[in-house]
């Protein structure tokens, strides 16, 4: 049962994996550097002993190397205890030193097995009985500073888990087997136990929550403080999480946009032609006063948001900045109770954008959440929220969770402009009405993939490629980028196609492949000529030209060495169709060149650190 959690959850980390159990009053643990695989090799020849307890872990390295020494879990000196943990200690450096000079030698590189020792002396401190595993966790956490979560079991108590949470994400499941034995989940991530249930327990910051066989869930604070958990259910179940015949999870992923858009725009529309969002603890008041938005993001999230630039400030007339989340609060931006601070994040628990959320807190400043994880912790601190319902989404690099972030971007944008009166309700209808075309429009992109996955195939060999956009084509190109660099470690760049001429066209070689993302030449104020003429400066520089291009362009023709052709979409709204042919690509290019697609070295899903 551990295992099958692990697997679900390996697209989290997979440097290293590893199990405790607890059985017949001894614990037994095995670990593995390297993907589950490994772990299941070593399991496969020294089995674990039969039990009804057991943690594992999955690993993304921070504090020391990916080796078998650092893979949880860790056990404690007399092999009583075992620790997993994610995010970072960070005094652990100063409670290592005071462990040294009480003499207990550690075994690894890592931070986590700090706790496992702290624990093991403040086990034998607390009072015997019942909750001594849970009241030994609350005084190591009183000491711990940092974003943690810990799970933790103990030899002496084989029927409890014990775990902690701080700014890292956990959740509980709670179900029962055939018979209607009773039986509990940890995780940090639901995807972890959906196979058993859909129920869930959500934790809040600073909580420890004890699990034992007959007294079940008990929830307190770092004090000892009762806290009553929020229970909700799952909306998706195990098979949304499987493969369903395809290759890899990605390209599972990729085949779900239409519907992941189609979801995320499910119910938006009320009767009269107002926009409804999630959870929106904001009134329409303190809406009209905002006159200043920041979008806080990381990584693929940061590029929806570099598009939702482009629409908000269109539809509201508001100014907009886009942050990488990990530098905002610490260049000290200006920040009051007439800023709104719109934070988006796949999982709910980016840690650098769960960060910036809190200092735009702080500061007095509004917060909008978009996120694909309900109950997770950036919406729960958040002042509104919006949901984009695209499932669950294993796969490393983010494809369908994008999309539905720019589309719950566009949502958000409208929101403001209908509420503020920059636009009147048969404009917001009109615009949604042009958004629910385009799961449609996406579904026609995936239908004329071959070409674009024969072009991948080609291009293997590649050792650069560069994009080039315009407009809300530049944000494409920059996720382009990103994708092929994530999946197929190709050197890639994104750039501005007007900044080609001011130093990035000196890279231009004969044969280098060059991606342009070509605007409509039938909306207002385009700069599709400018592009044009961008494609034939690399073009006379000896590059190979991929153009992606909406149906019925004809001024391209002659300077694509190879066309890719998308349905004709509002310029706005257009970053939806062009990014799907750029997804396929670098999948194509990363299968060509033997790698693994669904979990590229060095990454994980959701980076919990910060």
């Amino acid at each position: 049962m551990v295992l099958q959690g692990l697997r679900r959850l390996e697209y989290r980390g997979y440097d290293s994996a590893g199990i405790a159990v607890v059985a017949e009053g001894e614990l037994s643990s095995a670990k593995k550097a390297g993907k589950l695989a490994n772990l299941e090799k070593v399991l496969a020849d020294r089995p674990l002993p039969a039990a009804t307890v057991g943690i594992g872990h999955t690993r993304w390295a921070t504090h020391g190397g990916p080796t078998d020494r650092n893979a949880h879990p860790h056990v404690s000196t007399g092999g009583d205890v075992a620790v997993v943990h994610n995010g970072i200690i960070e005094n652990f450096a100063s409670l290592r030193a005071e462990c040294e000079a009480a003499g207990i030698e550690f075994s690894s590189d890592t931070d986590t097995e700090v706790a496992a020792h702290l624990l093991t002396a403040a086990y034998a401190d607390a009072p015997e009985g019942e909750g001594r595993l849970a009241e030994a966790m609350r005084a190591i956490c009183r000491r711990l500073e940092g974003a943690f979560t810990l799970v933790a079991t103990h030899a002496a108590e084989p029927d409890t888990l014990v775990a902690a949470r701080r700014s890292s994400p956990l959740v509980v499941g709670v179900g029962e087997t055939a018979d209607g034995t009773a039986e509990y989940f940890l995780g940090s991530d639901v995807a972890a136990f959906i196979g058993h249930t859909r129920n869930a327990l959500e934790l809040g910051q600073d909580q420890i929550v004890q699990i034992d066989r007959t007294a079940g869930v008990t929830v307190t604070d770092f004090a000892g403080a009762a806290v009553e958990p929020t229970a909700y259910t799952v909306d998706w179940d195990a098979a949304a999480a499987e493969k369903g015949g395809y290759d890899w999870f990605m390209l599972k992923e990729i085949a779900e946009q239409p519907k992941a858009i189609a979801d995320t725009l499910l119910g938006r529309l009320g009767d009269h032609g107002n926009l409804i969002l999630d959870e929106v603890r904001l009134s329409d008041q303190e809406l009209r006063d905002i006159d200043k938005i920041f979008v806080v993001s990381c990584g693929t999230s940061f590029h929806a948001g570099l598009i939702a630039k482009y629409a908000i400030e269109h539809w509201t007339r508001i100014p907009v900045e886009v942050e990488v989340a990990s530098e905002f609060r610490y260049r000290d931006p200006v920040l009051d109770r007439s800023t709104l601070v719109i934070v988006i994040s796949q999982s709910g628990e980016t840690m650098d954008t769960l960060m910036a959320l809190r200092h735009a807190k702080e500061q007095k400043a509004r917060v909008l959440a978009i996120c694909n994880a309900n109950g997770s912790t950036i919406p729960r601190e958040s002042d509104a929220v919006l949901y984009t319902h695209a499932g669950p989404e294993i796969a490393v690099a983010s494809t369908k969770a994008f999309l539905s972030q720019i589309v719950a971007c566009y949502l958000v944008g409208l929101f403001l402009a209908q509420v503020r009166g920059m636009k009147y309700e048969d404009e917001v209808a009109a615009i949604v009405e042009d958004l629910r075309k385009l799961p449609d429009a996406v579904a026609q992109v995936l239908t004329g993939m071959d070409e674009v996955r024969a072009l991948g195939r080609s291009l293997a060999d590649a050792d650069t490629v560069l994009f080039l956009g315009r407009h809300v084509g530049f944000p494409v190109a920059l996720e382009g980028a990103l994708k092929l660099k994530e999946l197929a470690y190709i050197h890639a760049e994104g750039f501005a196609a007007g900044e080609l001429k001011h130093g990035p066209i000196a890279v231009i070689d004969q044969g280098t492949p060059v991606v342009v993302i070509v605007p409509s030449p039938h909306s207002r104020e385009s700069v599709h000529g400018k592009v044009v003429s961008n494609i034939q400066e690399v073009r006379a520089r000896g590059a190979r030209t991929i153009v992606i291009a909406e149906e019925g362009d004809e001024d391209v023709v002659p300077y694509a060495d190879h066309l890719i052709r998308v349905p004709r979409t509002p310029t706005l709204l257009a970053p939806v169709v062009t990014t799907v042919p750029l997804q396929v690509l670098a999948c194509e290019i990363a299968t060509t060149r033997g790698l693994d697609v669904d979990q590229p070295r060095n990454l994980a899903k959701s980076v919990t650190v910060e």
